[in-house]
């Protein structure tokens, strides 16, 4: 009779299988209390940057780009407009003030000065009449009461004896009425002729005042017609180099057209460039440097242009001293400083920066075999640091350089 053999529940081989699935889960679940449950990447150690955070000077600057200008440029606007008729000189010359670079045509302004000349002998003439004629006026007026006066008194004594003749009964009541009346008749007269002569005094001296204001005006016309004839002859307002000159002769200029530009050479300023996201924190006093021929020169900004063009404004800076070899138009690498020397936790600058925006970063452990990830805030900046404000210590190191495919890791394996 056969006998059921009973299966064995524990084999070897199951026993076997168990056993290295519960070595794998120990396994996989050591590694994960060891990262604290993130993500791990091994990277090697050739490909990354290490660098350490330190505590020292910090002072934020920005770099900006600065052109060198003269220290002054004169624009050369034609003040009166014309044709040109003569060209003295182009541009790149050095010139003295006063020496003519180009002169214009206009006849309509020559005509006018020919009027307006014209106009004023004539009214120099008049007043000269006038005034001559007053003066006439006066000496008629002399003779003519001189006249008078001799016959007023012979009037007088024949009216005087004709009153005693008359009292005796010599002469007639008649005879006697006309010489009261002819001695009157010339007193009235003599009032007369001073009145006249009053009236026409006002009225003549009237016409003179009148004629030597209307001579004043056309005068002060005659003194600007000749400054714009001036303004004809266009000339160097200083001593400097002739940058540019736009216009050819016979070619018509309008009023207030530019036709070029003189540099003053007897200094030089930088005009700078700077993103509106500092408009701000630029002032009037702020200094700057930068490097020339291995020498460090010193500048400051003295003039700010609120206006923004495409997202920039400009500067105007003076150097403290004018370098040997700088030249109009060369370009300067400014280190623009924001504020001065403190003491700070910072870091090298990376471009690590680029993927966290500076909200975190990777800090290795002493022997560099990992790289924990670890939220930080950091503040300013310039060219090499950046300002640690919390997250990390000095004596610690961190990855500085790109984080390209480790963005979603939290540990780097050093390999």
């Amino acid at each position: 009779m056969d006998k059921k053999i009973k299966k064995k529940k524990w084999t070897a081989k199951k026993i076997a299988i168990y056993a290295g699935v519960a070595l794998l889960i120990i396994f996989i679940g050591y590694n994960f209390f060891l990262s604290g449950g993130g993500t791990r990447l091994n990277v090697e150690r050739n490909k990354i940057n290490i660098a350490p955070v330190h505590e020292g000077d910090f002072q934020e600057f920005i770099p900006v780009d600065g052109n060198v200008l003269p220290i002054l440029t004169i624009r050369l606007d034609a003040i009166e407009g014309g044709v040109v008729a003569q060209k003295f000189y182009d541009g790149g010359i050095l010139l003295k003030k006063g020496d003519t670079i180009l002169t214009l045509a206009n006849n309509d302004l020559i005509q006018s000065f020919v009027r307006e000349e014209t106009q004023a002998s004539i009214l120099v003439n008049n007043l000269e009449n006038t005034k001559l004629s007053l003066q006439r006026n006066q000496f008629d007026l002399k003779r003519s009461l001189l006249e008078l006066d001799y016959q007023i008194d012979a009037a007088n004594d024949a009216f005087e004896r004709g009153k005693k003749l008359y009292e005796d009964k010599i002469i007639s009541e008649q005879e006697f009425l006309n010489l009261k009346r002819e001695y009157n008749r010339l007193k009235d007269n003599r009032e007369i002729q001073i009145e006249s002569n009053r009236f026409d005094s006002l009225n003549a001296r009237l016409q003179i005042r009148q004629t030597e204001q209307t001579l004043i005006r056309t005068r002060d016309n005659l003194d600007m017609i000749k400054r714009n004839l001036e303004n004809l002859y266009i000339k160097a307002p200083i001593d400097g180099r002739l940058s540019t000159v736009n216009v050819e002769v016979g070619e018509s200029i309008g009023t207030g057209q530019n036709i070029g530009q003189i540099d003053d050479l007897n200094g030089f300023k930088v005009r700078a460039t700077i993103d509106e996201h500092y408009i701000s924190r630029i002032y009037a006093g702020l200094r700057g440097t930068f490097t020339l021929a291995g020498d460090d020169f010193g500048l400051g900004i003295t003039k700010v242009y609120p206006e923004v063009n495409n997202g920039l404004f400009e500067v105007d800076m003076a150097f403290d001293s004018i370098p040997e070899r700088i030249r109009r138009g060369q370009t300067l690498q400014i280190r623009l400083q924001l504020s001065e020397n403190i003491t700070a936790v910072q870091i090298p600058r990376g471009s690590f920066y680029q993927t966290t925006g500076g909200n975190w970063i990777f800090v290795v452990n002493e022997d560099e075999t990992e790289a924990v990830r670890r939220d930080i805030r950091l503040g300013r900046q310039n060219q090499r640091y950046y300002e640690v404000v919390e997250g990390l210590q000095p004596g610690e190191k961190v990855v500085v350089s790109s984080y390209r495919g480790y963005e979603d890791k939290d540990i780097l394996v050093v390999k």
